[in-house]
């Protein structure tokens, strides 16, 4: 395990617990964060630098899920309030209202960014479709026997979710159908597909598993030191990060689940953590109300870990550095 500790980047600003984040994959102006949190009030940030771009107002409870676009030209969330909600991310301004009949844990995007799919404490999945916004749900998937915690497309024909039931169940969107279902001891509480569309990543107990998509086979399962609320994988699957109660953020080799590193700088649980699109940096989000960025390689020349006015990568042991 490397003995070399990070300097994280804070990025302050919310008033409450951050529960979930999302990434945009990177565009021509690189990419962006979001980042939901109990004080209903989600930002949008430079994904790069941590740095403050703007807040979504318009919820009146807790915000629990969190969406981009690939593009990040929308974004979407879910909150206690009972709606999720469309929001132009270039601008600010709400799109639309997505009424549900109880707590909206969960928000996604399809592939292509024409559909949102939305998970609840109804113990129901919703498909709408955002060419037609009025229209209600176009689906609406029931199976579950406790409330859903993430929902995510595998493809155009399925969804895969995760719930307060112990499953992971697979659903065929044509039939509205559950196809396939795994059953673990403890609550599965994340649920990430990588990037390439190819491997799911699950955080339950104090366990991270890894299953292809398309089979769902179990491809690898390693334990962590402590009660697991989040987990991603790199882009470039040769690491994974988790994140739980002892207030650590661990990195993980992803073929021989040797621990690489262990960083504490939150103050309070980590409730989810996610890689970069570009696989430079990933963030954490606490209990403690903030949102940590960190290396991918720790001294690295990138972003804000680099001075203006120097060419090499800084050193360690400089004071971390906020966000604005």
């Amino acid at each position: 395990m490397t003995t070399l500790k990070q300097v994280p980047l804070t990025c302050g600003g919310h008033t409450r617990p951050v529960v979930h984040l999302d990434f945009s994959d990177v565009t021509k102006d690189g990419y962006y964060l979001i980042s939901a949190c109990k004080d209903g009030k989600p930002m949008l940030r430079q994904g790069e630098t941590g740095d403050w771009i703007g807040t979504f107002e318009g919820h009146k409870g807790a915000v629990w899920g969190v969406a981009l676009t690939q593009n990040a030209n929308l974004a979407a969330s879910g909150a206690a309030d009972f709606t999720a909600k469309l929001w132009d991310a270039r601008y600010g301004d709400m799109v639309h209202t997505f009424e549900h009949e109880h707590i909206v844990k969960s928000v996604n995007f399809n592939a292509d960014d024409t559909l949102l799919v939305t998970a609840s404490n109804e113990k129901l999945i919703r498909v709408f479709d955002l060419n037609k916004l009025e229209a209600g749900p176009i689906e609406k998937i029931n199976g579950h026997t406790s409330s859903i915690r993430h929902a995510v497309f595998l493809n155009n024909s399925r969804i895969v979710s995760v719930s307060d039931d112990n499953t992971m169940r697979v659903w065929d969107r044509n039939s509205g159908e559950e196809v396939q279902k795994v059953e673990f001891q403890s609550v599965p509480n994340s649920l990430e597909l990588s990037r390439d569309g190819a491997i799911l990543t699950v955080a339950h107990g104090t366990n991270v598993s890894f299953y292809t998509s398309d089979t769902m086979r179990k491809l690898r399962e390693f334990p962590v030191p402590t009660k697991c609320y989040s987990a991603s994988l790199a882009p470039s699957r040769a690491t994974f990060v988790c994140g739980g109660d002892d207030l650590k953020v661990y990195k993980y080799d992803y073929n021989t689940g040797t621990e690489l590193e262990s960083n504490r700088g939150h103050f309070g649980p980590v409730h989810c953590v996610r890689w970069s699109p570009d696989g430079e940096l990933y963030a954490s989000g606490s209990e403690d109300g903030t949102v940590r960025l960190w290396q991918a390689v720790p001294g690295r020349a990138y972003g804000l870990w680099r001075r203006a006015n120097e060419t090499v990568p800084l050193a360690n042991g400089y004071k971390e550095v906020p966000a604005n």
